[in-house]
């Protein structure tokens, strides 16, 4: 929402500075978001007067313009048709910056003629829309001026983020009251003389009194739309809103100016009344924005005995729109129910400033001086003959009563404030309090629903910096643990990841669809994204890393090593996940490596296993199986499960065609760890069992297998560290050979294996039965000693 503060202060009788109110409007709970001068830009330029024109010797449509700025005549080269002597327009001098495109005037020669700047039109001004000529000023307007203090441009501009339990601030009256009720000022009444109309009333009814409750509306004839005035075109520029015409000019002023949306009807473009009614499933209107909706029989329209005019309390029709040839109007002023407005805006995926208000609630009880008043400016502006207005059905301005103890601002707010002072707080706010404390909310306040509400409001305009700051009570002892087991499990395994050289990356919970399809596809698509982008709920972390991957190697990046923990959103819900991609060069070059070296899948296995022990995962008793899936590349990726089933991580390179559709040049190695398959720990006491080191030392034996080709060294050390379970501690992998000496089909796989005495030392007995005992579990998979 944006205001200007000329237009705040007509609302309200203030002498406070604009630091002032900015700093009120925030801390009521109006957050200012910014503060913009839209004069600033337009400093350089001023109100110049053309002394004479004569026709450029070396160009038909330019004119060499004598112009005086306040500083004597100055040479400037024009091309605007309406330049002529006498005129008194806008002039830019050299050093002057053109707001629309942002040059930088100088003295420059233009078809050999010399030129000290410009004349300039609306457009290049970001003013309005005519490019047609140069801006024309009254006779009266003062020389070397500068044109922001001329046009009243100097006027800040301040941007509120309203939140939706405001209704009541979506205008800038509303805004004005709730600095009222902090003491800035006194409020100015709504000035505008009543409009005795004549003859019948418009026919409209509701046939929909559950949508649209009430329906008023008054007639205009012999109007003339012309363009509205100036200070309601700077006023509405000002906030960001295009001046159209002064019909449509007005129901936009009066939405922002009072908070009540309102519509302009061509009635000559009507056939018979009008009628609130449910939509006809089906049916379709061609709204203001050009497109054509089709309507469900759950929506609210304003229909005639032909078509459909308006998408009630959302946008109307361009069928009925006016023209600058329209001369009779109907002014409608309806209200509308907030949750179908919510509902019908959401089904159609259509957004207007009138949705925002309706869906949070415009005020019910100011139809009829709502309407009152556009109508008076219609006339005012445009002229004509008012009718009689018809007030169609009951507006809902039944007014909760709310018990209320002052008391409840101490002890729910935190802050002692005296009844009294509680008392003109809520009277300035529009509440009624009766002498037991009975309040009854304004009808626009659809957000106050009990005490705690009220409460909200007092505080608010005290001032909750003025809450002191109490601690809360603390429990004797030592403070007991607050993270819960998933939190703690993500806390080890973000801080392994970081300590093993990974970078953290935040990305998006969205992709578009191309990156879903490029992964296998996404379960969740949003119906209303922000993006079409950002269209479908990741099933995987992997996309974003590989942008991410993506854009860190083509700014020069050697290599990239990323992780992220976040959540994957797959059919059956939400699933934590720490994902790791690792791009690029895994090793610099080296005058002992030589070339650069880069990430393999076993690379990615030892970032998978290391982060598993970090999560507490059995490492020890993990089995790798299969591909990872349609993503990754076939025979090198695999996962890691405890059983066939448990798949707690997947690891490897990542397949080309999937790197190719996130431009990703050159291999990639990844993992997925899926944190909610680690199986938690189970529960002992809280202190750690004293260490004890083993007092004898530990021995390791050498083992060379030949195995068939399909047997995995994973299978193998298994197999091996299951032999004897008691003696055995450690075993792994140290070579693998093939080539001479090895029968086609096999390897050679030498292991070692770690054997840790208890009591006594090993005798040679004991080492040869555990040796037969490896040998025998290797024999099982089809696998011999070497001789």
């Amino acid at each position: 929402m944006k205001v200007t503060l000329d237009w705040l202060k007509q609302h309200i009788d203030t002498d406070a500075s604009l630091e002032t109110i900015v700093e009120t409007l925030t801390r009521i709970g109006l957050e200012v978001e910014g503060v913009e001068n839209p004069g600033a830009k337009l400093a350089a330029f001023k109100v110049a007067k053309v002394l004479s024109a004569a026709p450029h010797p070396q160009a038909d449509k330019l004119q060499v313009l004598s112009v005086d700025a306040g500083d004597g005549p100055l040479q400037v080269v024009c091309g605007a048709p309406n330049a002529r002597a006498g005129l008194i327009g806008v002039f830019g001098s050299p050093g002057a910056t053109v707001p629309s495109n942002g040059m930088v005037l100088k003295v420059a020669a233009i078809r050999g003629v010399e030129s000290n700047g410009m004349m300039c039109s609306t457009r290049e001004l970001e003013l309005g829309e005519d490019h047609d000529g140069i801006i024309e000023l009254p006779a009266d307007a003062p020389i070397g001026t500068p044109y922001p203090d001329y046009a009243g441009l100097n006027d800040p501009v301040i941007e509120i983020n309203v939140l939706p339990n405001r209704p009541d601030c979506m205008g800038v009256r509303g805004i004005a009251l709730d600095l009222v009720a902090a003491g800035l000022g006194t409020a100015r009444p709504l000035a505008y003389a009543p409009v005795e109309g004549t003859g019948a009333g418009p026919d409209v009814r509701t046939d929909d009194p559950e949508g649209c409750p009430a329906f008023y509306a008054q007639s205009v004839t012999g109007l003339v739309n012309g363009t509205a005035p100036e200070w309601m075109r700077r006023r509405l520029t000002a906030i960001g809103q295009r001046s159209i015409s002064t019909l449509v000019d007005i129901t936009n002023y009066v939405m922002f100016d009072l908070g009540r949306p309102l519509h302009v009807y061509d009635r000559a473009k009507l056939s018979g009344g009008l009628v609130a009614r449910k939509a006809v499933a089906g049916e379709q209107v061609l709204a203001l924005n050009g497109k054509t909706y089709t309507l469900a029989e759950t929506m609210t329209v304003i229909a005639d005995a032909a078509h459909v005019h308006d998408i009630g309390g959302i946008m109307g029709g361009e069928e009925s729109g006016v023209t600058p040839e329209t001369t009779d109007v109907v002014i409608e002023c309806a209200y509308f129910d907030p949750d179908g407005i919510a509902r019908t805006g959401q089904a159609l995926l259509l957004t207007s400033d009138a949705r925002a208000r309706f869906e949070r609630g415009v005020d019910p009880a100011f139809l009829e001086q709502g309407l009152a008043i556009a109508t008076r400016l219609v006339l005012d502006l445009c002229g004509g003959t008012a009718s009689l207005p018809t007030h169609a059905g009951t507006p809902p301005t039944t007014r909760k009563r709310i018990a209320y103890d002052p008391a409840r601002a101490e002890t729910l707010g935190g802050l002692a404030v005296v009844p009294e002072r509680q008392r003109e707080i809520l009277i300035a706010l529009g509440f009624a309090v009766e002498a037991d404390w009975t309040v009854l909310p304004p009808p626009a306040r659809r957000d106050v629903d009990g005490p705690a509400d009220l409460v909200e409001e007092v505080i608010r305009i005290v001032g909750i910096d003025s809450v002191p700051a109490t601690p809360l009570p603390r429990a004797a002892g030592v403070a007991k643990p607050t993270a819960t087991p998933a939190q703690r499990l993500e806390s080890r395994v973000r801080r392994a990841a970081a300590a093993r050289g990974l970078n953290e990356t935040i990305t998006w919970s969205f992709l578009s669809e191309s990156q879903a399809e490029a992964i296998g596809g996404g379960t969740w698509t949003l119906a209303n994204p922000i993006s079409e982008e950002l269209k479908v709920m990741r099933p995987s972390l992997l996309p974003g890393l590989l942008s991410a991957a993506e854009r860190n190697l083509k700014r020069g990046a050697g290599g990239v090593r990323l992780f992220e923990l976040g959540r994957r959103y797959l059919s059956d819900g939400e699933r934590p996940t720490l994902s790791v991609v690792l791009a690029g060069e895994a090793r610099p070059r080296g005058w002992q490596t030589g070339k650069a070296t880069l990430f393999t899948a076993f690379d990615a296995k030892a970032e998978a296993l290391a982060l598993l022990a970090a999560a507490g995962a059995p490492v020890d008793n993990l089995q790798v199986m299969g591909d990872a899936g349609d993503a990754w590349h076939p025979g090198q990726s695999g996962t890691l499960r405890l059983g066939p089933k448990t798949v707690l991580a997947a690891f490897g390179m990542i397949h080309p065609l999937t790197t190719r559709a996130f431009d990703v040049d050159g291999p990639v190695a990844a993992v997925e760890l899926y944190l909610d398959a680690v199986p938690p720990k189970r529960a002992s006491s809280f202190a750690r069992a004293a260490y004890a080191p083993p007092a004898l030392q530990a021995v390791r034996r050498d083992f060379a297998f030949l195995v068939p080709d399909s047997v995995s060294g994973d299978a193998l050390v298994r197999a091996a560290r299951g032999a004897d379970k008691a003696a055995i501690v450690g075993a792994r992998v140290f070579d693998v050979f093939t080539g001479t000496g090895v029968e086609p089909g096999h390897k050679s796989i030498a292991i070692e294996v770690t054997l840790q005495p208890g009591e006594k030392s090993f005798t040679e007995a004991d080492l040869k039965a555990v040796a037969d005992k490896v040998v025998a579990a290797a024999a099982k998979l089809g696998a011999s000693l070497r001789g």
